[in-house]
């Protein structure tokens, strides 16, 4: 891929990855953007564990970190395979700098830079706001949503899979972290947009949990066992309540559950939806086809409140089309418009099978025309190319190209990500 060299002249302010003694500045001007609290010592230095220096990027007003993004090297499940991608982190521009451009430079300079080291074909990242990264050619990708089960409302189907075999046990979760590590990777193949965890991710994320400032326990795991093997596992935490009248009305809220066969699934579900004491049950960042709403004998009992989850965008156009798995054959050409990102804009003919997958440029007449936020939005198979077009979004120009593209795009399970980057 051809992409041209970086021009600093262009930038409005200097930008460049930040030094060891400056990334308490970076961490501190990100943490003043998103209004969160200054960073101790001791978070700090776990930020620092899981930060590549090389591919923060930082805008200075003279001395002053002024704008921030980083990047984590994820290896993460995409549809056909498990691949490389790019996650966007940390980005943030200092209120006395906001609407001059900042944001805009560290956005144009990732992406090149991106594209440059060639390692990743896709960006993902999670938006604090929603209205930030369509600009930048982000498309929403998947959802997530809450779900909030009542005491009383988490009966499962009579029919759902049970296994007697399955044991049930409380633990430590720092103990069993290599227990949660293999559900998590066996789980996380058979779910496009879950990331695979280094220890020093386990290690963030555990710190996360036990910061959490509110009224509920430290972090609690389930673990459901087969023999010597563990199928699944879940965290969560309780929080004790008695309303006016003395009776018990306490809350639970699930951090994630992630089980390898159904039968772990439902054991788990019926242990954290009939604990005893407990008058509301909340699960967060859980898909949009989450097995429970089906196990449930009154779906319709459980609120799923949805949310937008993880943000796509392609960086090297041809290549994540050319590596991608498709539900069914395809020959489109496509022509795509990339304000961001020059060298994907123009017609790519994509032709694609279940085996086999090309996408090269073109010059034949555009089969179908959308902006690459559009595209990135369908890439990981949970977004419909024809809600779009429905929309006016994309414009086509043989009858039934967009059908044709949008059924080859679909993947089995909806795209998640359970874990915010």
């Amino acid at each position: 891929m051809s992409v041209s060299p970086c021009s600093a002249d262009s930038d409005p302010w200097p930008i460049r990855p930040v030094t060891v003694d400056e990334f308490p500045a970076f961490c501190g001007t990100c943490r003043e953007a998103l209004l969160d609290d200054p960073i101790d010592e001791e978070r700090l230095a776990s930020v620092l564990a899981i930060t590549d220096l090389d591919r923060t990027l930082a805008a200075f007003d003279g001395d002053q970190v002024i704008g921030t993004t980083r990047l984590f090297s994820f290896e993460m499940t995409l549809p056909g395979g498990s691949r490389p991608v790019a996650g966007v982190s940390a980005v943030g521009v200092l209120p006395t700098h906001r609407r001059r451009g900042v944001l805009t430079a560290l956005m144009r300079r990732q992406l090149r830079d991106i594209a440059e080291r060639g390692a990743e074909a896709v960006a993902l990242l999670f938006a604090s706001e929603g209205g930030i990264y369509g600009r930048f050619g982000y498309g929403v990708a998947s959802l997530l949503g809450t779900v909030t089960v009542r005491r009383g409302e988490g009966v499962l189907r009579a029919d759902a899979p049970r296994d007697p075999g399955l044991r049930m046990r409380m633990a430590d979760p720092a103990a069993v972290r290599a227990e949660l590590a293999q559900v998590h990777e066996t789980a996380r193949l058979a779910r496009v947009g879950e990331f695979r965890r280094t220890p020093q991710l386990w290690d963030w994320l555990f710190d996360r949990l036990a910061r959490r400032k509110d009224q509920f326990s430290p972090i609690k795991c389930v673990l459901v066992m087969d023999g010597s093997e563990p199928v699944g596992y879940a965290l969560y935490r309780t929080r004790q309540h008695y309303d006016e009248h003395g009776l018990a009305d306490g809350a639970m809220e699930v951090e994630e559950l992630f089980a390898t066969r159904p039968a772990a699934l439902g054991a788990l579900w019926e242990f954290l939806l009939n604990r005893d004491l407990i008058g509301k049950v909340t699960a967060f960042l859980r898909p949009a086809d989450d097995p429970l709403l089906y196990l449930l004998t009154d779906r319709h009992r459980a609120r799923w409140t949805p949310d937008t989850g993880v943000w796509g965008r392609l960086v090297d156009l041809p290549r994540a089309l050319s590596e991608r798995s498709y539900a069914a054959p395809v020959d489109v050409v496509i022509e795509v418009a990339d304000a961001m990102c020059p060298w994907n804009e123009g017609r790519w003919r994509l032709r694609a099978d279940r085996e086999h997958a090309e996408c090269i440029r073109t010059d034949d007449p555009a089969d179908l025309s959308l902006d690459v936020g559009v595209l990135s939005s369908a890439y990981l198979g949970g977004e419909a190319l024809t809600a779009y077009a429905a929309a006016g979004l994309v414009r086509e120009a043989r009858p039934g190209a967009v059908a044709e593209l949008s059924a080859a795009l679909v993947t089995p399970t909806i795209p998640a990500c359970s874990m915010i980057f």
